[in-house]
């Protein structure tokens, strides 16, 4: 199998000096709302077809995301509904924030299918947050959590993408490494010592699984596009597509069999599938674009379903005795260290670009290396040093984030009430005192 560099058609592509500021480039989509417009500034949009792409995005966020963090026995309300909610603010927050740094011009934000599609990434990187504080957190605080965050994010954003010249189309830095560890220490910071008291909620139950899997399968099979969908038409998008496919594959393989060489009698983990399997998405989302080669993405996807699945075995318990880091997802295991592994990738693939490798089409994934304004080795640090500046974000805005939470107007849920959909959520056929109620013999989900 190879992967070729020529442009579509056989045309040659025009050399450009300029830097895209944004992750996605511009299409005729792009629609500009400004007050000056005229009235028939939409009509010229009749013969433009949606991008698929910005609809599996959109279901990955809403659908997707919402359900995988279901598993919860008695916190499915809350799963979905929060996930709805923070999703939808963000989506609007965003749309300024990225907006401001992205989109300006002549005073006014211009907004279209790209920015669309960039606040979902924004979504679903304070989704990835939300995953790891699940349960032990109120609505008030999850807002205030996605105020914060949307406008770090789109900082960090503007300052790898636009600032160093960094490639990430797929988020590997921007959204998977950023929302996870601005979750883990958030989860830090917000620690409940007290929180065996709801340790029997913390398991899930046969149909919760079934649910969770439900949000696994709508990941997996658009995860492709929501790597793709802010690249380059063209050879980019088609490699970006084709890396993640074959990356998912591998890591879904792996994640099988290192689940059942792990668990007990040889017998496969919920938890592990659910969760692992997906690891291949994420690993690929910096270095999708570029000249991974399918081998590559099959090696690469096969490598992050092992960490993430042993990750979710071992680090888990480790992450909460040693560290008190409650990870109620394991949002650690799924795309902290499958992110930062990505990160590492592009550093290492970038280095290894060459205009005979990439053909003409090096100018659309390394510009500046195109140009000569960088070597490949000059691009692979500025890689690498976009991974520190996003830890670095992520660990600060984390940590205010969580003192912000902390704050005791907001209303955190006591800990006897932990991961219960009765505390803010109206629960058909059950008495008013059973979020109280005595414990269950449910056996304790591994993710926590």
């Amino acid at each position: 199998m190879e992967q070729h560099a020529s442009h579509p058609n056989g045309k040659a592509k025009e050399e450009s000096n300029v830097v895209p500021l944004c992750r996605a480039k511009p299409s005729p989509s792009f629609i500009n709302l400004q007050a000056s417009s005229p009235p028939d500034a939409f009509l010229n949009i009749q013969n433009t077809k949606l991008p698929s792409g910005f609809q599996d995005v959109h279901v990955m966020v809403f659908v997707g995301f919402g359900f995988l963090m279901a598993f919860l026995q008695r916190y499915g309300f809350s799963s979905v509904g929060f996930t709805f909610l923070l999703a939808a603010f963000a989506l609007q927050w965003s749309t300024l924030v990225q907006g401001f740094f992205h989109s300006m011009h002549g005073g006014h934000i211009h907004v279209g299918v790209e920015s669309m599609i960039n606040a979902d990434f924004c979504a679903g990187a304070v989704l990835i947050s939300f995953g790891a504080v699940l349960g032990k957190t109120g609505p008030a605080q999850l807002l205030l959590m996605t105020l914060l965050e949307t406008v770090l994010f789109g900082i960090n954003e503007f300052v790898l993408l636009s600032l160093l010249g960094v490639k990430d189309a797929g988020g590997s830095m921007t959204i998977h490494t950023f929302g996870a560890y601005f979750g883990l220490v958030l989860s830090r910071v917000l620690y409940r010592p007290q929180l065996e008291k709801s340790k029997h909620l913390q398991g899930s139950v046969y149909h919760s699984d079934l649910f969770a899997m439900i949000g696994t399968i709508f990941l997996w099979i658009f995860w492709p596009s929501f790597n793709s969908a802010p690249t380059t038409l063209g050879d980019g998008q088609h490699r970006t597509a084709l890396n993640t496919y074959y990356s998912l594959t591998a890591s879904t393989l792996g994640t099988f069999a290192l689940s059942a060489l792990v668990g007990e009698r040889g017998r496969l983990d919920m938890v592990h599938i659910q969760n692992a399997a997906l690891a291949g998405g994420v690993v690929v989302g910096t270095a999708g674009e570029m000249m991974l080669t399918p081998f590559g993405a099959l090696a690469a996807g096969f490598l992050a379903g092992t960490v993430s699945t042993l990750g979710y075995k071992f680090f888990t318990p480790i992450l909460e005795a040693k560290f008190k880091v409650q990870d109620t997802c394991g949002v650690h295991n799924l795309h902290g260290m499958p992110g930062v592994l990505g990160a590492l990738l592009g550093v290492l693939v970038a280095r290894l670009a060459t205009h005979e490798a990439y053909g003409e089409g090096l100018d659309s994934v390394f510009p500046l290396v195109a140009v000569g304004q960088r070597t490949a080795t000059s691009q692979a640090m500025h890689q690498l040093f976009g991974l520190f500046v996003t830890l670095t974000f992520a660990s600060v805005g984390g940590g205010l984030g969580g003192l912000l939470l902390r704050l005791p107007f907001l209303g955190s849920p006591p800990d006897p009430q932990c991961y219960e959909d009765q505390v803010y959520w109206e629960v058909p056929g059950e008495p008013e005192d059973e979020a109280q109620g005595p414990p269950r013999a449910e056996e304790p989900d591994t993710r926590a």
